[in-house]
């Protein structure tokens, strides 16, 4: 659907079926836009999107960076662009308060993630955790699925953090989540403190899954036909989401990473969130895709059953036993990710470090 005076597909989605919608930036002009438009309920903020968001929006950033730059003396280039990635959520958060309320947390949060280069530690992951909670009420903080980041899952949820897991392309990772909020949950109860506003949700990064298999038939030569290559993460997505439903696990999957349509199209109906660019939501407009349940409709069982027989990578990304989480930091697409979002920061931190020293030769 396209034009003003017509209701878009991703409105239709989130007013007629239990879907939601997230806004995959947190530029303040984007959401805006994105909740008057398409109901978006949420956000996201990290290195990438920040630096994403300067690209576009310089002249609103270029002289809050020199007037931190001024009131911080002492603090590194780092420093500041993490303080930076701070005001931006801060000011997102704002943004979506009024969501936050009406849906009692569940909703209305902003996710901003920790520092990828944290990894490793459960410790420093949980530290920073807990002071990104304090930005806002409605702050929901990012911790990777990595081996560390289970333990800090568990460890936030039971501080009262609501938590978004990312890095997370599998059915192990996203089952180990579940299992380590619900063991937080735990805690919470037993020691008789609320959890009635707390809205933790597992992302899977369907895209990402999709680009790891694509590299690894490079990598090995394997002649596949291309197009059941842009199903695999949407397979994980459904029989995780077949799993949590079973179970009773208390946090939703949500889909990012979007390559293409399938990515949100597949999705519709679930009680999950789906958070693309707001250059996806508009292309998922203009599109003649229709808004119908299409969650419960499994995918090709030859499709998987290919993809099975190809790759040993989604055989470990679609059975539940297929990695244990000492794994999850060796899988290829964690490594790639990560690499890229530690680059994200050092990139963020280049950005800061022109300002603070200006290069003599230009």
């Amino acid at each position: 659907m396209s034009g003003t005076s017509k209701e878009t597909s991703l409105r239709l989605m989130t007013r007629t079926t239990p879907t939601v919608l997230w806004n995959d930036s947190c530029s303040l002009a984007e959401l805006g836009e994105s909740i008057e438009g398409n109901g978006t309920v949420g956000a996201t903020c990290n290195p990438v999107i920040v630096l994403s968001v300067l690209k576009k929006e310089w002249g609103l950033w270029k002289d809050r960076i020199s007037q931190l730059i001024r009131e911080l003396p002492s603090a590194s280039e780092t420093e500041i662009a993490w303080r930076l990635v701070e005001e931006m959520s801060a000011k997102a958060a704002a943004l979506l308060a009024p969501v936050y309320e009406r849906e009692k947390g569940r909703n209305g949060r902003l996710s901003i993630q920790t520092d990828p280069k944290l990894y490793r530690s459960a410790e420093a992951i949980v530290a920073q955790a807990v002071h990104f909670a304090e930005l806002a009420p409605n702050m929901i903080v990012k911790i990777p699925a990595t081996h560390a980041g289970m333990g800090a899952v568990e460890e936030a949820t039971a501080r009262g953090i609501s938590i978004n897991a990312t890095v997370s392309f599998t059915l192990p990772q996203a089952i180990a989540v579940a299992e380590a909020v619900e063991r937080g949950l735990s805690r919470r109860e037993k020691e008789k403190k609320d959890i009635s506003r707390m809205g933790p949700v597992c992302t899977l990064m369907v895209g990402r899954l999709d680009d790891w298999l694509k590299v690894a038939a490079e990598k090995e030569g394997i002649i596949v036909d291309p197009r059941i290559l842009d199903w695999a993460g949407v397979a994980v997505m459904k029989k995780a989401y077949r799993i949590y439903r079973e179970r009773g696990y208390r946090l939703r999957l949500l889909s990012a990473a979007f390559r293409n349509h399938l990515h949100w199209s597949e999705f519709i109906g679930g009680d999950v969130v789906i958070s693309p660019p707001f250059e996806w939501q508009k292309r998922f407009n203009e599109s003649d895709v229709t808004v119908e349940n299409r969650m419960d409709q499994p995918v090709n069982p030859a499709i998987v059953e290919e993809l099975q027989k190809k790759f040993m990578d989604f055989r470990r990304a679609f059975d539940e036993k297929g990695m244990t989480p000492a794994e999850f930091d060796d899988y290829g697409a964690t490594r790639r990710t990560l690499r890229q979002f530690c680059k994200a920061v050092d990139d963020l931190a280049a950005l800061i470090r022109d300002q603070m020293i200006p290069d003599p030769d230009k």
